[in-house]
């Protein structure tokens, strides 16, 4: 008998509504295979909803914070249920983009130049000459992401308000003109490399990420043989050095821009990636011979506490 899995999804971040969309994904590919599935829209009561339920396994598909970032991981961790995805450790510094960056960079993966400041520094004067990026340190799916033009002069002032979602703490990055790339890791092995060129915005946003249409994927990426084979070393080695298990995507970009010195840097490691119908990493999978249904079941029996 197949196991019984608890689908987390949902959730209490600003990314819920894309977490019920790879939820739902994923719970009708294991009903396909015939698995006992229990979907959990998370909320704070999840450790009593599982308690209830007493899932043998947790497919964790929340995206953003309590459900990447480590907190739901310890509560399972907590319970003995074993659970997809990265484990507790891996999971917050991976979230926390100025940490990982630490991490990134001592492994030798290249990371952009930046400074973690106050919103209010921030909002008050250029911290970076433009152009440069401004990121919020612990969300993702590119949630509250500023990109500051070069003709700005002023940075964006709505970050020191009092609607601002995202914390008290941003990233600033030298902006990287160029290509976006990704690249996922499945178990141990990294996977193919993806270019993608958004339709809407100036980079790989929210919108771009997640409407249909938003953006173009490209796969191949038409890249140089060792650039293409760079990027999939590069992403191998985050996936490691942050101690990431499981399924994990990096994204990078490359300056191959007229006049550019074709540098490739690491923007970050996602550790829940996307699992919709316009996502990355089951396009990449299925080039690989492994269709949706076949990823979300190996996942579940790759899952495991102590992660």
């Amino acid at each position: 008998m197949k196991p019984h899995v608890a689908v987390l999804m949902g959730g209490l971040s600003s990314e819920r509504s894309v977490s019920l969309l790879s939820g739902e994904a994923c719970a009708v590919a294991l009903e396909k295979k015939e698995y006992r599935v229990s979907r959990v829209d998370v909320g704070p009561d999840v450790a009593a909803v599982l308690t209830a339920l007493q899932p043998d396994v947790a497919f964790n598909a929340l995206h953003g914070q309590f459900g990447e970032d480590g907190i739901v991981q310890g509560i399972l961790e907590m319970q003995n249920i074993p659970y997809t995805h990265s484990g507790v450790l891996a999971s917050a510094l991976a979230m926390q983009k100025d940490r990982a960056k630490v991490i990134l960079k001592a492994a030798g993966v290249p990371v952009a130049e930046g400074v973690t400041v106050s919103r209010f520094d921030a909002a008050r004067s250029h911290i970076l000459t433009p152009p440069y990026v401004i990121k919020p340190v612990s969300q993702g799916s590119s949630v509250g992401v500023i990109i500051v033009d070069e003709d700005q002069t002023h940075p964006p002032q709505y970050i020191a308000g009092d609607d601002w979602a995202f914390g008290d703490k941003v990233l600033i990055e030298r902006f990287i003109p160029g290509r976006e790339l990704t690249c996922a890791v499945m178990g141990d092995r990294a996977l193919g490399v993806i270019e993608i060129r958004p339709e809407t915005g100036k980079f790989y946003n929210f919108d771009s990420k997640y409407l249909s249409g938003g953006s173009t994927h490209i796969f191949p990426a038409n890249l140089l043989p060792n650039i293409y084979h760079l990027v999939q070393k590069l992403t191998l080695e985050a996936h490691r050095a942050l101690g990431c298990r499981g399924l994990s995507r990096a994204d990078f970009r490359y300056d191959d821009t007229s006049g550019g010195a074709g540098e490739l840097f690491c923007l970050e490691v996602n550790t829940q990636p996307g699992m919709t119908s316009t996502s990355l990493v089951p396009e990449l999978a299925a080039h690989e011979g492994v269709g949706f249904c076949e990823l979300v079941e190996w996942m579940v029996m790759d899952a495991s506490c102590g992660r």
